[in-house]
Formats: C-alpha cells, sequence, structure tokens
C-alpha cells in the first residue's frame, strides 16, 4: 500500500513539473522570441497604456467628452508625432485641436523612461484601428526636449 501511495505521489509531481502552467510559459518565450522589434514594443507598451493612460483615453482609446481626447483617429496624433511624444514625456497643459475638436485640460507628465514612452507611442499608434509606418524609437524620444 505504501508504494502505490508512494508511486502515486511521485506519479503526480512528475504530471505537475510538465504542466500547462509550463507549457505556456514555454510558449509565451517563443512567442517573445518570434516578435518583431515592433509588436514587443507594442505589447510592452499596452501594459504601459493600461497602468497610465486608460483612465483617462479610456480603454478602447474613445477620450472621454470634451475632456480628454480620443486616440482612435486621431489626426492630433498622426499629425503631430513630435508633440504626441512631448505630449507623454513632460505632460500637456493649453488648448489642442483634435478632430475639430477643442480640448482644455492638462495632462501631468507621467514620469515614463524613453523606453515607456517608445513603447506606449508604439501601442496607441498601432492600435484601434490606428496605424503608422514607421516605429518610434527610443533616439526619437530623446531628442524630444522640453
Amino acid at each position: 500500500m505504501k508504494n502505490t501511495l508512494t508511486i502515486l505521489t511521485l506519479s503526480l509531481l512528475l504530471l505537475a513539473c510538465n504542466s500547462k502552467e509550463n507549457k505556456k510559459t514555454d510558449m509565451a518565450s517563443y512567442t517573445t522570441e518570434k516578435q518583431t522589434p515592433l509588436e514587443k514594443s507594442i505589447a510592452d507598451g499596452a501594459i504601459v497604456y493600461k497602468d497610465f493612460c486608460n483612465q483617462c483615453h479610456r480603454p478602447k482609446g474613445k477620450g472621454l467628452g470634451k475632456t480628454y481626447p480620443p486616440l482612435v483617429g486621431s489626426d492630433w496624433l498622426t499629425d503631430k508625432r513630435t508633440e504626441s511624444i512631448h505630449a507623454i514625456k513632460y505632460g500637456l497643459k493649453g488648448e489642442i485641436q483634435v478632430n475639430g475638436k477643442t480640448y482644455d485640460n492638462v495632462m501631468s507628465p507621467l514620469g515614463l523612461s524613453d523606453q515607456e514612452t517608445a513603447d506606449v507611442m508604439n501601442y496607441i499608434m498601432n492600435t484601434w484601428g490606428n496605424t503608422q509606418d514607421e516605429m518610434v524609437t527610443v533616439e526619437e524620444v530623446k531628442s524630444v526636449t522640453k
């Protein structure tokens, strides 16, 4: 009886070592290895967006009424790339026009690193139907100064 119980315990332990969780981890690392630099930046930017931008610009990037502008189809985001990076990096105060509507609110500096800024820019510029031709790089973000 003890031998059967020991064998059963060892079998369960071996099965646990080869669980779905381990396979998920293996698949995640495989997926990460196969991502392009832009895909990785977008994935990392999604995390930054959820942590810092989601509350004001909303989960689907639609903004909030007349208070926070939308990021979905935003002409300001695409036409004013440098200003968009500047706003994320240093905050924004004053009136802006987005898709023909005026927004006049304060966006506080988020305290993001240059990498996080590039990642969140790549995320918002490639999500909700937005597309960009050129990836935002850390070097580009570093070149934007106060």
